[in-house]
């Protein structure tokens, strides 16, 4: 039984959805705009797309991340399904996690190319290992974002021993 009454459960996992599906999407705006500036010949074109990056990063994909952790970790606390009793809970909570120290660590080159596209554009080769890798990490990232959503509509079975030793404790034994 959930501690918390249904409306307020219904807000949480509202605000968990709108938070997954916003990160979701500005990942793959992120990534739109990593192949734009890789692969434009227009100058103002790649200045743009690295400048936004840096914005849509800190201030759309940043905020979309806590709250997708922040939202589920309130769903699993407060839901039947529990923090750690099924393994795919643990599975999404762990993808999150690394994803947000990754996302933290990923944003320092998008910084630099900000700051160096703040400047100048940056020319045909210049800089293009980390426009390479800007581009594998929003595409890799897009993938976890979506294994994560697909465990949650999936749910594939399997309780943790401390999920089966709590359902236990629920069923009431006959006399």
């Amino acid at each position: 039984m959930s501690p918390f009454p249904p409306r307020l459960r219904k807000l949480a996992l509202t605000l968990h959805v709108t938070a997954s599906v916003g990160w979701l999407g500005a990942v793959a705006a992120f990534l739109a705009l990593a192949v734009t500036g890789l692969t434009s010949g227009a100058p103002q074109t790649v200045r743009g797309a690295y400048l936004a990056m840096d914005v849509v990063g800190w201030y759309v994909i940043v905020p979309f991340n806590a709250a997708c952790l922040l939202t589920g970790l309130m769903q699993s606390l407060g839901t039947v399904w529990g923090l750690l009793r099924h393994y795919w809970v643990i599975a999404k909570l762990l993808i999150t996690v690394v994803a947000t120290v990754l996302l933290l660590v990923h944003m320092q080159p998008v910084g630099h190319l900000a700051d160096a596209a703040a400047r100048a554009a940056p020319a045909s080769g210049e800089m293009e290992g980390m426009r390479i890798q800007l581009i594998a990490d929003a595409a890799a990232a897009l993938l976890v974002l979506l294994t994560a959503a697909a465990l949650s509509v999936f749910q594939p079975r399997g309780m943790t021993r401390y999920g089966r030793r709590r359902q236990r404790q629920q069923i009431p034994q006959p006399c």
